[in-house]
C-alpha cells in the first residue's frame, strides 16, 4: 500500500491537487475512489466549503463522513482511499472538550496514539493507495488562543509521524505541489 500525505496551508490547493492524484489513480487502473470527509457543517461558511469540495468529486466516487473516528476497515471494498483532512478530524476532537480540558497532556497523547493505530491499521489494509490531506500548521505564526496553540501543536506532531510513515509526502503551494519525499 502506498501512503501518500498532502500538506499545504489554507486554500493552498491541496485538496483539489489530492483530488487530482485520486482521479488519475483511478482513471489508470480502473478503480474504486472512497472519499473520508472529516469536516462539520457548523456554519454557512463551511457549508459552502463543503459543497465546493463535494461538487469537484466525480459521481463515480463514494463518500463516507467521518468526522469524529478514522477506521481503516471502513474502507474494504476499495482501491485508493482519500482522507480530506487529518488536521480537520484532530480539530473535531479538540473542539468537544470543554474548555478546561485545553492542553490535557493526556487528551494530546490519547489523540496522537489514535492517529499511530490509524497510520498502522492504514499500513496494513489491502488498499492500493491511501491519501491523507492535512493542514501545514508550520508556517504561519502562533495562534493567538490556547486552542489555537493546542491545535497547531497536536496537528504538527501527528504530521510527523504521518510524514515519517509515508511513502510520499507533497506539500502543496500556492496550488503547486513540491515533493519533499519519495
Amino acid at each position: 500500500m502506498n501512503l501518500v500525505m498532502i500538506s499545504g496551508g489554507v486554500r493552498s490547493g491541496k485538496s483539489a491537487y489530492a483530488e487530482k492524484r485520486a482521479r488519475e489513480r483511478s482513471e489508470a487502473g480502473s478503480s474504486s475512489v472512497l472519499y473520508v470527509a472529516t469536516g462539520l457543517r457548523f456554519d454557512e461558511e463551511m457549508d459552502e466549503r463543503i459543497d465546493r469540495h463535494r461538487s469537484r468529486r466525480p459521481e463515480s466516487w463514494h463518500t463516507l463522513e467521518c468526522p469524529h473516528e478514522l477506521s481503516a476497515s471502513a474502507y474494504d471494498g476499495f482501491d485508493i482511499v482519500l482522507v480530506d483532512t487529518l488536521s480537520a478530524w484532530i480539530a473535531n476532537r479538540l473542539m468537544a472538550l470543554p474548555e478546561d480540558r485545553c492542553r490535557d497532556r493526556e487528551t494530546t497523547e490519547r489523540i496522537l496514539a489514535q492517529v499511530d493505530a490509524y497510520l498502522e491499521e492504514l499500513g496494513s489494509s489491502p488498499l492500493r493507495e491511501a491519501i491523507v490531506v492535512t493542514d501545514e500548521v508550520g508556517w504561519g505564526g502562533v495562534a493567538m488562543s490556547p486552542l489555537g496553540r493546542w491545535f497547531q501543536d497536536v496537528v504538527g506532531e501527528a504530521n510527523q509521524r504521518l510524514a515519517e510513515r509515508a511513502d510520499e509526502a507533497i506539500a502543496v503551494i500556492s496550488g503547486l505541489p513540491w515533493r519533499l519525499k519519495g
